[in-house]
């Protein structure tokens, strides 16, 4: 899921960790993403790329079931980019982040 976000007036990392996200490093390649756990596990969780650019920021939002697979003949990522669980927490984001927004220019 993509949410697009114009003129935030803050950096994605602020946004997001106001929102539960956490920074998150990928070991294996260095990737720089946000990540938001449904339990005290690792997965499921939430996970996001945000890409910033000088006007607004481009979230891309999937669900992450289980630890990607490298194996032969298998897919090397099981995220889900749709569905009832992704939808609800897309349209979760939308709200905290307008009401953020809303905060910071001192709108009530």
């Amino acid at each position: 899921m993509k949410i697009i976000i114009f003129k935030p007036n803050d950096y994605a990392r602020n946004f997001l960790r106001r929102c539960g996200y956490a920074a998150f490093e990928d070991p294996g390649t260095g990737e720089s993403s946000f990540v938001r756990r449904l339990t005290t596990e690792f997965y499921p969780r939430f996970h996001v790329y945000a890409k910033e650019d000088d006007d607004k920021l481009e979230i891309n939002l999937h669900l992450d079931q289980k630890k990607p697979s490298y194996g032969e003949g298998s897919h090397a990522h099981s995220g889900e980019y749709d569905g009832e669980l992704v939808e609800t927490e897309g349209l979760r984001l939308q709200n905290e982040i307008a009401y953020l927004i809303k905060e910071r220019r001192g709108e009530d």
